[in-house]
C-alpha cells in the first residue's frame, strides 16, 4: 500500500474515533451544526481527505472509497441523532420552565398610532360646523361635468374646465375639482331651507410646495329666506373663534367666484404673531401683514339656484369652501404641503 493511501486511512481512523465526542460536546443546535460543517462541509475534514484520493493507486481507491462512504453515513446519522437530542432537551426545558402569563403587561410601553394631521384638522372643522347647526352631506368623487361645472355657473371657456386643470374620464365625467358638486346634488334633491357641509377628497392638476393633485376640501352652504352677507360673516366669525381660538379676527376681501355673487376671500388674524393684547406683530408666515387667507365665500348666485330648480326670488343662501391642507398648514405652521403626503413617521410624530 502506498504512503498516500496509508496517510488517508490514518486520517479516516482518527476522524472515526473523534467525531462522536465532538458532537456530544456541542450543547446547542448552532454549535452542533458548526461542528458538522467542519467535517462534511465544502472545506470540511472529510472533503479534504477526499481531495487526496488523486495520489492513491487505482487498486486501493475502491477500498478507501467504501471506508469514506461508510464514515460519511456514520457522521450523518450521529449528527441527526444529536440534533434530535438537543431539540428534545430544549422542548423539555420549555415545559419545565415556570408558566408564562399572557396577561402580563409588556415590558415596553405600547407604541400607539394616532390620527394623521389632515384627519385631525378635518374632524375639528366638521365638529365646529356641526355644532353651528350644519349637517354632513356626501357625494361621488367621479362626477358629471354638469354637476361639477355647468350648474355652478362656470362658463364653457372657464380655465377650470380645461383638460390641463381637471382629470377627465369618459362620457363627460371627471374627478371632482371641488366638493361644490355636493351643493348641486343637495339643492336638486332637498327642498329648502337647508344647511349642509360637504367634506371630501378633490382632484386638480397641481403639484408644488403649496398644491397637491389630490387634497381635501370642506364645502359649507346654507339656503333659507333673506340670507345676507351678515349671516355669512357671523358664521365665519364664530367658526374662527371656535377653531383658531378666542379673539381671532376675520376679514372679507372682495373676490370673484363663478357660483357666488358677491364673492370674497376670507382672512383670519395670524395665530403665529398674536401678542398678549390681541394685536399682531406680523411674521414670515403671514408675510408681515398679520392676516392669513384660509377660504373663499359668497352669496349663492341666482344662476345656481335656477339650475337646481330653486326660485332665487324666494330663496337666498351663502356658501364657503376651504382646503383642509391649507387650514392645517396655517394651524400648525407647516412650510410645505408635500410633508402631509410623504408620511414620514418623524414628521407625523410631531402631531
Amino acid at each position: 500500500m502506498s504512503e498516500q493511501a496509508q496517510s488517508i486511512e490514518r486520517s479516516l481512523s482518527t476522524l472515526r474515533a473523534t467525531f462522536r465526542g465532538r458532537f456530544e460536546a456541542a450543547s446547542t443546535e448552532q454549535s452542533l451544526r458548526d461542528e458538522n460543517a467542519k467535517i462534511l462541509g465544502k472545506k470540511g475534514e472529510l472533503t479534504a481527505i477526499l481531495k487526496q484520493m488523486g495520489g492513491v493507486p487505482a487498486d486501493a481507491r475502491k477500498a478507501i472509497g467504501e471506508v469514506v462512504n461508510t464514515l460519511k453515513q456514520e457522521v450523518e446519522a450521529a449528527f441527526a441523532e444529536r440534533l434530535a437530542t438537543i431539540a428534545r432537551a430544549a422542548r423539555q426545558a420549555e415545559l419545565d420552565a415556570p408558566p408564562f402569563d399572557l396577561t402580563l403587561p409588556a415590558r415596553l410601553p405600547a407604541q400607539l398610532g394616532h390620527a394623521h394631521p389632515i384627519s385631525r384638522v378635518r374632524d375639528e372643522i366638521v365638529d365646529v360646523l356641526v355644532s353651528l347647526g350644519f349637517a354632513v352631506h356626501d357625494g361621488p368623487e367621479v362626477e358629471l361635468e354638469e354637476n361639477n361645472f355647468t350648474k355652478l355657473g362656470f362658463p364653457p371657456d372657464h380655465p377650470a374646465t380645461d383638460m390641463q386643470d381637471s382629470f377627465w374620464t369618459t362620457g363627460g365625467m371627471l374627478l371632482r375639482t371641488h366638493t361644490s358638486n355636493i351643493q348641486v346634488r343637495a339643492m336638486t334633491t332637498h327642498a329648502p331651507p337647508m344647511a349642509f357641509i360637504a367634506p371630501g377628497v378633490v382632484y386638480r392638476r397641481d403639484d408644488d410646495a403649496t398644491h397637491s393633485p389630490m387634497f381635501h376640501q370642506i364645502e359649507c352652504f346654507l339656503v333659507d329666506r333673506q340670507v345676507t352677507l351678515a349671516h355669512l360673516r357671523g358664521v365665519l366669525a364664530e367658526f374662527a373663534e371656535r377653531f383658531f381660538g378666542a379673539g381671532t379676527p376675520v376679514r372679507l376681501r372682495p373676490s370673484y367666484f363663478p357660483f357666488v355673487e358677491p364673492g370674497a376671500e376670507v382672512d383670519v388674524g395670524c395665530p403665529f404673531c398674536k401678542r398678549p393684547d390681541g394685536t399682531r406683530a406680523g411674521c414670515s408666515v403671514c408675510k408681515r401683514t398679520g392676516w392669513i387667507e384660509i377660504l373663499g365665500c359668497g352669496l349663492i348666485h341666482p344662476t345656481v339656484f335656477e339650475s337646481c330648480g330653486i326660485d332665487p326670488e324666494q330663496w337666498t343662501g351663502f356658501a364657503f369652501g376651504m382646503g383642509v391642507e391649507r387650514v392645517a398648514i396655517v394651524k400648525y405652521g407647516i412650510p410645505d404641503i408635500r410633508l402631509l403626503f410623504e408620511n414620514d413617521p418623524r414628521f407625523l410624530a410631531q402631531f
